[in-house]
């Protein structure tokens, strides 16, 4: 009897313990997730919604291409998740990224950085790694599509992970004047950097149709949200910044193309830059490089492509076509290197672009995350992603 008793007194016990811990796990996941519902961002309301309806690339409430457009291809005989899982390409690096801090000193505005006279003509492209881009331009400061945190993901558990870290934290850049948003994508719009961004710089978020309704829900200011239609302009810091069209879709949660997406054209006296976002290739890379082209230098997205998605990300070669339809003068490849986002292999892209850059006579920088290019005399492609592929 007394067994007995004993044995349902430890089958009680185990009941509790097993509960207990079940709750404790479910606690913990909840606490994990309590951003994610954040993270997704906001809807479209108000005069937000209206003015999107007024724009040409909106219709039957969602924002379109110019052209049609697919975002998966179904291939007879392929299987993606089986090629996910067991493929054999080498989809990460097999040593550490080498990183490179750009110098403080060199910075204008610094101590003992060029006065502004010597900054006039001044073009400097800091790549931080995938799309996060730095662009210096006669003495001003844009960021593109910056992206701090380990993941590109709503949740710090799930979701692809960063293949090497920022060369700089986000505390340490420079004082900018405007902060620009190609689209609402994960790996280009992250809540945690933007806090970062609102907390410790006060240059405003250019951002397509309908983003700001993501900035809105983190607590950007409306004075600090700059909302662009392709075509529309906005003048900031002496710059003309343009959105421009470009060939891709949006979304962070299962409602999509609720908000635009674009290229960017950034001109100042001097100098213009062109940053692609994320696109396929189509013919308004032509018209674009015809209204605003030439430019000093293009950063072009050259990776996270696959014949399954082929109109929504640029091969390699069709991002050379896209800088020559520009007329661009310096290329620098972006969208590559940082987050695992594709099948290919982790250095494919940069081989395929140096490949038919040499072909096709075009000038090519190939920078290491945190290195500084100056447009004007750029380093020699040196390759030096190979040692680590």
């Amino acid at each position: 009897m007394a067994r007995a008793q004993s044995t349902d007194v430890e089958r009680s016990l185990g009941r509790r313990m097993r509960g207990a811990a079940g709750l404790a796990a479910l606690a913990g996941l909840a606490w994990v997730a309590r951003d994610v519902p954040a993270a997704l961002g906001g809807r479209l309301s108000g005069a937000r919604a209206e003015r999107a309806a007024r724009s040409p690339q909106f219709r039957e409430g969602t924002f379109h291409n110019q052209a049609g457009t697919r975002t998966m291809v179904a291939e007879p005989g392929r299987n993606l998740l089986r090629e996910l899982i067991f493929g054999k390409q080498k989809r990460r690096p097999t040593a550490p990224v080498p990183l490179l801090r750009p110098s403080a000193s060199a910075l204008p505005g610094r101590a003992g950085a060029p006065d502004a006279a010597d900054t006039a003509d001044e073009l400097n492209i800091v790549w931080y790694g995938h799309a996060s881009t730095l662009i210096e331009i006669e003495g001003r400061r844009v960021l593109l599509d910056p992206v701090w945190s380990e993941r590109c993901s709503p949740s710090a558990l799930v979701g692809p992970r960063r293949l090497h870290e920022p060369p700089v934290g986000i505390d340490e850049l420079p004082p900018l004047d405007a902060i620009l948003i190609s689209h609402d994508h994960y790996d280009h719009l992250d809540m945690a950097t933007v806090q970062a961004l609102l907390a410790g710089q006060s240059a405003p978020f250019l951002v397509p149709l309908g983003v700001g309704a993501h900035l809105d829900r983190w607590g950007v200011p409306a004075e600090r949200i700059i909302e662009l239609d392709w075509s529309e302009s906005h003048q900031v810091a002496g710059l003309e910044i343009t959105a421009t069209a470009a060939q891709h879709f949006s979304g962070r949660g299962l409602r999509r193309d609720g908000t635009l997406w674009s290229s960017w054209v950034v001109a100042g006296a001097r100098r213009t830059v062109f940053y692609t976002g994320d696109s396929g290739y189509f013919d308004g890379y032509a018209a674009i490089g015809a209204e605003h082209g030439p430019f000093d230098v293009t950063l072009m997205q050259i990776g996270a492509y696959d014949r399954a998605w082929p109109t929504i990300h640029m091969f390699p070669e069709e991002a050379v076509s896209a800088h020559l339809d520009l007329r661009g003068g310096l290329f620098v490849p972006v969208h590559w290197a940082t987050f695992n986002l594709a099948l290919h292999d982790w250095s494919e892209p940069v081989d395929r672009l140096w490949a038919e850059a040499k072909a096709r006579d075009v000038r090519l920088a190939v920078p290491h995350p945190g290195e500084r290019v100056v447009v004007d005399d750029p380093p020699a492609v040196d390759g030096w992603w190979q040692a680590v592929a």
